[in-house]
C-alpha cells in the first residue's frame, strides 16, 4: 500500500482528523495534503523522478534570486544540504548553537502576515530542508483552511525539528484566543498530535505535560514516547497561539539520535519563542 493511501487505525478526538481520516479518492495527478504529509515523514523528503524533473526547472528560475540575496542570507526555499552554521549568525545566549529567526522571505505564511515571527536556536551542523509546495501552505495563503509546515531543520545523527502552523479557526471559534482559551495541555495535544507524530497519538504515549511564562505569551511543552511515530520513537514539542495562528514547535529523534542529542534538542525546545 501506497503512502498516499495509507489510513491510521487509531485517531485521536481532533478537529485535525482529515489526517487520521480515510482519503478522499482523488483524480489522478493530484495530491491531499494529508497523503503529501506522510508520504513527506515516511521517504524522509526522498524525490520522485518527476519531481526531480520539476525542481531541475525550478533551480534555473532560482537562480536570480540566489544571486540577489544579501551575503549570509539563503533563501528558504533552497536552503538545502548546506550547514545553517555557514548563513546562520551565533546565538547570544550560547555560541555553540546559531540563531535562526523566521522572517517574511522564509515562509509563505510569514509574508502573508498570517505567521508571526519565531525563533528558536540549533546546532550550526543542521541542515535546512525544503519543505514540499503542498506542506508549506504555499497555495492558500492568507487564508488556509488547514495546518502547514513553516520550516524544518534535521541532522542525521541528532535528529530534526520542524515548526508547524495551524488556523486557530481548527480549535476554537474565538477569534485571537490564547491558548489557554483553547483548552488544557491534554486537549491541545490530542488536537495537534497527528502533526508531532506524523500518524496518530495515543493518550499514554504523553509523558509530560507543562505550561510555560515567557512576558505575556503562555506556551504549552510536551514531552512524548512515540514507539509508532513516523517521525521518531521521541518527541518534544511546544505550541503557542497568537494571532489567527496556532504555532506548534517540533523537534524528533529516533533512539540512537535520542541517546546523543537529548540535551540539545531539549535546548532547542526551550529556546523556542513567537
Amino acid at each position: 500500500m501506497s503512502p498516499a493511501t495509507m489510513t491510521a487505525t487509531r485517531a485521536p478526538p481532533s478537529p485535525l482528523a482529515f489526517l487520521s481520516a480515510p482519503a478522499p479518492p482523488k483524480s489522478p495527478g493530484k495530491t491531499s495534503v494529508r497523503a503529501a504529509f506522510r508520504r513527506e515523514v515516511e521517504g524522509g523528503g526522498r524525490l520522485e523522478r518527476r519531481e526531480i524533473l520539476k525542481r531541475g526547472t525550478a533551480a534555473l528560475a532560482l537562480a536570480p534570486l540566489l544571486w540577489s540575496t544579501p551575503p549570509g542570507v539563503l533563501p528558504a526555499a533552497a536552503a538545502k544540504e548546506v550547514k545553517v552554521g555557514s548563513y546562520l549568525p551565533p546565538s547570544p545566549s550560547d555560541p555553540s548553537f546559531v540563531f535562526f529567526k523566521a522572517s517574511p522571505k522564509d515562509t509563505p505564511a510569514l509574508r502573508a502576515g498570517n505567521v508571526e515571527p519565531y525563533q528558536f536556536i540549533l546546532p550550526p551542523t543542521w541542515k535546512q530542508m525544503r519543505v514540499a509546495n503542498i506542506l508549506s501552505g504555499n497555495y492558500c495563503q492568507p487564508k488556509c483552511a488547514e495546518p502547514w509546515v513553516e520550516v524544518k531543520f534535521e541532522d542525521d545523527r541528532q535528529g530534526k525539528v520542524q515548526v508547524v502552523a495551524s488556523p486557530l479557526v481548527r480549535l476554537t471559534n474565538k477569534p485571537n484566543a490564547s491558548i489557554e482559551e483553547i483548552g488544557s495541555p491534554e486537549k491541545l495535544i490530542a488536537s495537534l498530535g497527528p502533526f508531532v507524530t506524523g500518524n496518530t497519538l495515543d493518550p499514554d504515549e504523553l509523558l509530560e505535560a507543562s505550561v510555560e511564562k515567557l512576558g505575556d505569551q503562555t506556551y504549552y511543552k510536551y514531552v512524548l514516547e512515540t514507539p509508532y511515530a513516523l517521525t521518531g520513537s521521541h518527541n518534544l514539542a511546544k505550541a503557542t497561539a497568537k494571532g489567527n495562528t496556532v504555532v506548534l514547535f517540533v523537534a524528533s529523534a529516533n533512539d540512537k539520535q535520542w541517546q546523543a542529542s537529548e540535551k540539545i534538542l531539549r535546548a532547542m525546545l526551550d529556546s523556542f519563542q513567537v
